[in-house]
């Protein structure tokens, strides 16, 4: 097993208005005078992963994490159907992030996450490239329409009974993959929890199903969690990608290079069926100060060299100057 670091307790945390209702949970733990870092989350929806606190040395870092809006112990919990998502978008969590970043003090910030957490670390680093010193992805995504119905949709060739499952759980559905993730983001908010807990049931077996054939992952990694946090999550991912996350397609990677003179360390798995590799190269040949490391034993969910290539690159950071 990869050597981790102390886990660091929270020294202070806090919940931030944001507006529209929504409040943000945060925490900051590690050293008040170290680098500072920000934890930002897949999902969408997954909130915060207390257990991504021994990637960072807490003598070197000031390490700050937080749950997106509507998951984890942010509030209102999207678990509860009469929780309004509207307020909820990919431009809501890039003013998000600087609102917190502010409200800390913090000058600039090194950005870490993986899969939603990678579109939404380069939408805000694009948007604000002077606030962040070096960014570090595990399992780069950049949420196109093509990413997402190769995830909901072309993934199928290697588990067509399972799609077709998946898509039975939309209901009597006619259309294209983003009418199937609308008719799920439509069933995660019925008064029912019968009709959300089936359809929650539903779509974690579809990725569970994605991710199965990786030989070092995690079973079940989807499916196993609380039942609120599932059910915040489900819906959370069907309303953002029913929505292709309001993002311009392709504009993630054709915007990249705004990004020059941010380090930054992209560490995907070759065996990553759920999202393919050719997207962390595509985007290194946009961002020339990112390295692309892959993991030939790993996929999505990771893999003891996947962890140990994420703790090398943010050791390496923790010692690296602050960019001018």
């Amino acid at each position: 097993m990869t050597q981790l670091h102390p886990v660091a307790e929270p020294y202070t945390e806090g919940m931030l208005d944001v507006g529209d209702g929504n409040r943000i949970h945060w925490t900051e733990c590690g050293n008040p005078g170290g680098k500072p870092a920000v934890f930002v989350h897949g999902g969408p929806g997954s909130g915060a992963w207390t257990n991504s606190r021994g990637y960072f040395d807490p003598e070197r870092y000031r390490l700050i994490m937080f749950s997106q809006r509507n998951c984890g112990r942010s509030t209102p919990h999207a678990s509860d159907p009469a929780t309004d998502l509207s307020h909820n978008t990919t431009e809501h969590l890039i003013a998000d992030m600087e609102r917190l970043r502010e409200h800390l003090g913090i000058e600039q910030w090194l950005l870490f996450g993986g899969s939603w957490g990678s579109t939404l670390q380069l939408a805000y680093a694009e948007r604000h490239p002077e606030r962040v010193s070096e960014i570090v992805i595990a399992g780069v995504t950049t949420t196109r329409r093509r990413e997402i119905d190769w995830l909901y949709n072309g993934v199928g060739r290697f588990f067509p009974a399972e799609l077709e499952r998946f898509r039975a759980g939309a209901g009597d559905v006619e259309g294209d993959t983003f009418d199937i993730l609308a008719a799920y983001a439509r069933l995660m908010a019925d008064p029912d929890p019968a009709v959300r807990e089936k359809a929650a049931r539903d779509w974690s077996a579809w990725e569970d199903a994605a991710v199965s054939l990786e030989p070092k992952g995690v079973p079940n990694s989807y499916s196993d969690r609380p039942s609120r946090d599932l059910l915040a999550m489900t819906r959370i991912c069907a309303h953002y990608f029913s929505n292709a996350a309001w993002l311009e397609e392709g504009v993630l990677i054709r915007e990249a290079h705004r990004l020059k003179g941010i380090p930054g360390k992209l560490i995907h798995g070759r065996l990553d069926i759920s999202s393919p590799v050719e997207t962390a190269w595509e985007l290194t040949q946009v961002w020339p100060d990112a390295e692309l490391i892959v993991i030939d034993d790993s996929g999505h969910t990771g893999s003891d060299a996947m962890r140990a290539a994420w703790r090398a690159a943010l050791d390496e950071f923790a010692v690296r100057p602050a960019r001018g």
